[in-house]
């Protein structure tokens, strides 16, 4: 299973199949496929009259909570601009390469500190704690796999955070400078860095702490009882 992960909010019902309207109640139910964490998106009425009474008993029903469907509004032209925490955080996700995960997971927290994604569930696979994150807005789910870090181990993947916001993920490769050049720009004043590079530096410091705790959703998860 990759333990981290985007699942979109579907625009219909999964049941029934019919559009969502816009603030229109619908349920979210998610499900251990044992390979992967499967959501089901569905209609307060297909709840109701299909799913309430069946979907309990489901042995591999992890957890459900009610939203509230937003249309999306349309897309803004593309801007040509700096990553922000978000959208570095789909990509990682996207790139799926398991050399990213501690970045994912500091700005999973940087995302959850800025109260744009909520924690709607916390999980063990495997003896590890997988996050279960919402996006509030777009209603996209994030499952992201706490990596533990050491110290030893924080302090090497502290930096990447910062500066894959600053750089992208094709950050420019260092040019060679003559001897004076380079001297007099160590003796210099070094510029400050961005918010988003300084939100992720203290986002590294105590990522764990910070994701222990869990931002309050809207309408809480109910657990379910097997």
């Amino acid at each position: 299973m990759n333990d981290w992960n985007i699942q979109s909010r579907s625009h219909a019902c999964q049941s029934c199949e019919v559009g969502f309207e816009d603030k229109q109640p619908y349920f979210t139910l998610l499900f251990d496929e044992k390979r992967e964490l499967k959501r089901l998106d569905v209609c307060e009425p297909c709840w109701k009259s299909k799913l309430a009474g069946n979907a309990i008993q489901e042995k591999n029903l992890i957890s459900r909570w009610q939203g509230v469907y937003e249309a999306p509004p349309p897309a803004p032209p593309e801007p040509i601009q700096k990553e922000n925490a978000e959208s570095l955080l789909r990509k990682l996700i996207e790139l799926n390469d398991p050399s990213h995960a501690a970045a994912c997971f500091i700005l999973a927290v940087m995302l959850e500190r800025k109260r744009i994604l909520k924690v709607k569930e916390q999980i063990k696979r495997d003896g590890q704690r997988i996050f279960v994150y919402e996006h509030p807005k777009t209603g996209d789910m994030f499952t992201i796999a706490d990596p533990d870090l050491q110290l030893d181990q924080l302090e090497q993947v502290q930096p990447a955070a910062p500066t894959l916001l600053e750089h992208g993920l094709n950050p420019p490769q260092p040019q060679e400078q003559p001897a004076g050049t380079a001297e007099a720009a160590t003796t210099g004043e070094a510029a400050a860095p961005d918010n988003a590079a300084a939100d992720a530096e203290t986002a590294a410091e105590e990522p764990a702490e910070s994701a222990g705790n869990e931002s309050p959703a809207e309408e809480p998860a109910e657990p379910v009882k097997n």
